[in-house]
């Protein structure tokens, strides 16, 4: 696995001022505080990760390897009613993906559904939980507004035995989902909603994917988070910006439980990327309602997405340690993660020459059994090596590099009369086309100007374009998913907006009978190449096989989006 030193926000760059989580974790450092940095990334497995995951994991991961300590991955797995195992396989390939290696064993909220329980009969005892019968809408009811107060549940002071009992009915399942909560006695008329009383635990009686049917009550996140920090000893617990109204409350339960350790949560500003969506539930939607071929689509911010679309991983860790670690939310341009893919692939990724519509060149001087060996470099750092691209009588060119008339505007396509160079080969001058009963050129009849490998012709007339060729008899069919933003809106669900509405018509076209290099016959899946004058590419994990060898665009050679 990839071993990367620092972290987010290029935290191990010296020359950039420290974040505000880099300045706490050094004066609690300093002063005694704390003498290890424990940091978790602790997703809830119902769904795939996304772009705005990849920073936290980047920030949290990056922390424990800045300060040496330790990192744990945690399933916060409290709703088995949305989560299943899938998600959970995904997120861990997901988190090892990107190259980083959690601190001992995954860990998981219901490791301590036990301790939890037995914390929860703890504050029954001590007077500060108690067994409520309001519904759902009554509970609403009763908590007031952001203006006003709530008001006491009619269960808030019934005896202690009497909550014990019945959360022990709860737990039991002789209680019906919706009938009975478990409810934090805290403050009604508090400013804060979310010291309210709140829900503690709920009957779900719904099998859960990892204890089956043991237990129907599930702990709210709220109260089980806290705790679970506590259990792990984390030092700093960070989460996003949204979390920051409830950090009274996991501060109360950890003041409130015997809990082995005092954890502090900070939050920081969540990665909002435009022309896309990060909510679950809205990529989800995404999923079900078949707008995307799944949760790993190339045109999804999910990181399976990307990683099938053939964005590197270190793109990604160099993005994420581009922005700024700070307590509010901002919104990131789109082209600021493409910067980051365009610069690493272009530094790392293989050469190789695909032609999206063949369109037959015959070079008519040449014998028909004609084959020539050519050499190519791997990539302009010539340390990369050659690869070899057999020459023929026949070869592919795009049709779109042959123009029936000459122009001074297309002066560096091939036309008759006019040179162009083949890349990596010799200079031809087409002399007639054929044309089909629909009136399409179907065949460029040429003749190769000779003596003009790696030099220009010797009468002095230099060919004005260079275009890309396969060899017809020596290649490969493929297919070309060419992919765009999945959305056309910079912010396609802002307000009251439906995202669906923006759903970009033309994010995914399909090109069948392409022809590439027979070199690309066994690229691995996800290895990205560029395809000379077209952009960077990839070969399919999952719609490629021996019989169909399908490659996804990565992304083009520049943008040709204007921003918003």
């Amino acid at each position: 696995m990839e071993k990367r030193p620092g972290g987010a926000g290029s935290m191990a760059d010296d020359s950039k001022p420290l974040n505000f989580i880099q300045q706490t974790i050094n004066s609690d450092l300093e002063a005694g505080v704390v003498d290890k940095v424990v940091t978790r990334f602790p997703p809830e497995p119902n769904g795939y990760l996304h772009i705005g995951h990849a920073k936290s994991i980047c920030l949290n991961f990056g922390l424990a390897q800045q300060y040496g300590g330790d990192c744990h991955l945690r399933f916060d797995d409290t709703n088995p009613e949305k989560e299943e195992d899938e998600y959970v396989q995904a997120i861990i390939e997901d988190v090892q993906w990107l190259g980083f290696q959690w601190s001992g064993d995954i860990r998981y909220a219901s490791d301590y559904f036990g301790q939890l329980y037995e914390w929860a009969q703890y504050l029954i005892r001590e007077g500060k939980a108690y067994v409520c019968e309001l519904n759902a809408e009554q509970m609403r009811e009763y908590r007031g507004t952001l203006t006003e107060p709530g008001k006491n549940s009619p269960f808030r002071d019934r005896p202690v035995e009497e909550s014990l009992i019945l959360l022990e009915s709860m737990k039991n399942g002789d209680v019906d989902e919706g009938l009975m909560t478990l409810r934090a006695k805290i403050d009604m008329a508090s400013p804060n909603v979310s010291l309210r009383d709140p829900v503690m635990y709920r009957v779900k009686k719904v099998p859960h994917h990892r204890t089956g049917d043991a237990w129907n009550i599930y702990p709210a996140y709220d109260f089980a988070h806290g705790q679970e920090d506590a259990i792990e000893g984390v030092s700093h617990s960070v989460c996003t910006l949204e979390f920051a109204s409830n950090r009274p409350l996991y501060d109360w339960f950890i003041e409130n439980l015997p809990v082995p350790a005092t954890p502090h949560q900070y939050e920081f500003g969540r990665l909002n990327l435009n022309y896309s969506v990060t909510s679950k539930r809205k990529l989800k939607q995404l999923v079900d309602e078949g707008h995307v071929d799944g949760w790993n689509d190339p045109r999804m911010p999910t990181i399976s997405g990307l990683r099938r679309r053939g964005v590197p991983a270190v793109a990604i860790r160099n993005f994420c340690d581009s922005l700024a670690v700070a307590k509010t939310d901002g919104m990131v341009d789109m082209s600021q993660l493409e910067h980051f893919i365009r610069d690493e692939l272009n530094t790392n990724a293989p050469r190789a020459m695909t032609v999206m519509r063949p369109l037959k060149v015959v070079m008519t001087n040449l014998p028909e059994d004609h084959l020539e060996q050519l050499q190519a470099p791997m990539h302009p750092n010539l340390d990369m090596g050659n690869r070899t691209l057999p020459f023929t009588r026949e070869i592919y060119i795009d049709q779109n590099d042959f123009k029936e008339e000459y122009s001074k505007k297309l002066n560096k396509k091939l036309s008759p009369g006019k040179r162009v160079r083949l890349r990596n080969g010799y200079v031809i001058e087409a002399i007639d086309f054929v044309k089909n009963d629909s009136g399409e050129v179907v065949q460029v009849n040429a003749s190769l100007v000779p003596d003009t490998l790696g030099t220009d012709p010797a009468d002095g007339v230099k060919p004005k374009g260079v275009v890309h060729w396969v060899s017809a008899q020596h290649c490969v069919d493929c297919d070309v998913y060419l992919y765009d933003r999945l959305f056309s809106d910079p912010l396609p669900d802002a307000g009251d907006k439906n995202f669906l509405d923006a759903i970009n018509p033309d994010s995914l076209q399909i090109l069948t009978g392409c022809k590439t290099e027979v070199g690309l016959t066994d690229a691995e899946a996800g290895q990205p190449y560029q395809f000379e004058r077209e952009g960077y590419f990839c070969k399919d994990s999952k719609n490629s096989s021996a019989e169909r060898l399908v490659f996804n665009q990565t992304i083009a050679l520049r943008s040709t989006w204007v921003e918003a």
